[in-house]
C-alpha cells in the first residue's frame, strides 16, 4: 500500500515538474513580445515602429522554428526523452510570433481591415514580390501545423500526423529565403537561419547510433545441429586472501 501511494506521488511530482517546467517555456518566449510592447509604449521603437515589430517579430519566429526542430536531434544525440514534451508548445509559440508577424504587416503596413482597397493591395504584393510570396506561403504552410497539433488530431491523422508536420522544415526554409530576399545580403543572419536549418536536417536524417551499432554489429554464431557446444571460458580462481 505504502509502496503504491509513493509510486502514485511520484508520478504526480514528476507532472507538476512538467507543468512548470513548460510554464517558463512559455514565459521565456513571451519575454521578446513583452519587450516589443514596453518599447511602443515608451516610444523606443525607432523612426519607424511599424518595420521594428516586423523584424523582432519575425526574428522570434524563426528562432522558435528552428528551437522545435532541434528538440529530436537533442533527444538523438543526448538520449534526453524527456524533452520531446516542449516541442509542440515551441512549435505553438513560434506560430504566435508568424501570427503578429503577419498581421503587423497586413494590418499595421497595409492598413487591412483600416482602409477598403487595402485587401487588393495585400494580394498585389503577395503575387509581385518574391520575399513576400515565400513569407506568406510559409505561413499559410504553419497554419495546418498548428490547427493539427492537438493530441486529438494525433489520434485522427495516426501515421499521416508525423508526414504532415515535416511540412516544417519546408517553412522553415522558405522563412530564411524570405529574410535573406528581405535583407538583400546586408545581413549575414539569416544566412546563419539556413546553416543551422541545413545542420538540424541533416542529424535528423542520420540513421540513430543504436540502429548503426546493430547493422555493423557481427551475427551470433549459431551451434549447428550435432556439433559439440562452445567450450566455456575458464574463470580465473580468486586470490588467496
Amino acid at each position: 500500500m505504502t509502496g503504491r501511494g509513493e509510486g502514485e506521488g511520484g508520478r504526480a511530482d514528476r507532472r507538476w515538474a512538467g507543468r512548470i517546467a513548460q510554464a517558463a517555456v512559455v514565459a521565456a518566449a513571451l519575454v521578446p513580445a513583452a519587450l516589443i510592447v514596453a518599447d511602443l509604449l515608451r516610444d523606443n521603437l525607432g523612426a519607424n515602429p511599424i518595420e521594428e515589430i516586423t523584424h523582432r517579430t519575425g526574428d522570434w519566429t524563426i528562432r522558435l522554428l528552428l528551437g522545435a526542430l532541434a528538440v529530436t536531434p537533442v533527444r538523438r544525440l543526448t538520449g534526453w526523452n524527456g524533452i520531446i514534451r516542449f516541442r509542440r508548445t515551441i512549435g505553438l509559440l513560434a506560430f504566435t510570433y508568424a501570427s503578429l508577424h503577419f498581421l503587423t504587416w497586413v494590418v499595421l503596413d497595409q492598413g487591412l481591415f483600416l482602409q477598403g482597397d487595402a485587401l487588393g493591395y495585400v494580394l498585389e504584393d503577395v503575387a509581385k514580390r518574391p520575399y513576400i510570396t515565400v513569407g506568406f506561403t510559409a505561413f499559410v504552410l504553419l497554419v495546418p501545423l498548428a490547427v493539427t497539433s492537438t493530441r486529438g488530431w494525433v489520434r485522427r491523422l495516426g501515421r499521416r500526423w508525423t508526414s504532415l508536420h515535416r511540412v516544417v522544415y519546408v517553412a522553415a526554409a522558405l522563412g530564411s529565403l524570405h529574410y535573406l530576399w528581405l535583407v538583400k545580403g546586408e545581413q549575414l543572419t539569416p544566412v546563419w537561419y539556413a546553416l543551422v536549418l541545413v545542420v538540424l536536417l541533416s542529424v535528423r536524417l542520420r540513421p540513430p547510433l543504436t540502429a548503426s551499432v546493430r547493422r555493423i554489429s557481427p551475427p551470433r554464431r549459431v551451434p549447428l545441429p550435432g556439433s559439440a557446444p562452445p567450450a566455456a571460458t575458464p574463470v580465473a580462481a580468486p586470490p588467496p586472501p
